[in-house]
């Protein structure tokens, strides 16, 4: 029998319900970030916030606060419904986490299109003159 009353945990999920953990600790469990030291990074160079506010590294969470964390040029944004200190399985995120993030832009956004232009299969290589176009497009020359 396990020395953890049952009430510690959501049903059928990992996690507890009351109590806090440490932001960077939580980021990581919950796979945000590969490493716990990438989260503990990401923490002390201000990328991530709890409920608005900058977070440290050693920052408390609890049930219900929402976890701002910036990956890249991607805002991740989650509320957490249950607390975890050890790295979880992928299937066990949804479980403890409300996805409120923005969706992610897709490849056919201009932006994110590729600079001068994608070339069609069996195009071949660009000629000096479309080279030289990339380069202007790309602010190189």
């Amino acid at each position: 029998m396990s020395s953890r009353p049952s009430s510690d945990r959501p049903e059928g999920g990992p996690g507890k319900r009351t109590g806090t953990v440490r932001v960077d600790k939580w980021l990581w469990a919950v796979r945000v970030f590969k490493t716990r030291t990438a989260a503990t990074s990401a923490c002390t160079s201000g990328r991530v916030k709890v409920n608005d506010e900058p977070a440290k590294p050693a920052t408390k969470i609890a049930v219900g606060d929402v976890v701002e964390a910036r990956r890249g040029d991607r805002l991740i944004v989650y509320r957490a419904t249950a607390l975890v200190e050890k790295r979880i399985g992928a299937k066990l995120v949804e479980q403890c986490v409300d996805d409120q993030s923005p969706p992610r832009p897709t490849r056919a956004d201009p932006v994110l299109a590729p600079p001068g232009g994608a070339r069609s299969r069996g195009e071949g290589r660009p000629t000096k003159k479309e080279r030289r176009d990339i380069d202007r497009l790309r602010g190189r020359r």
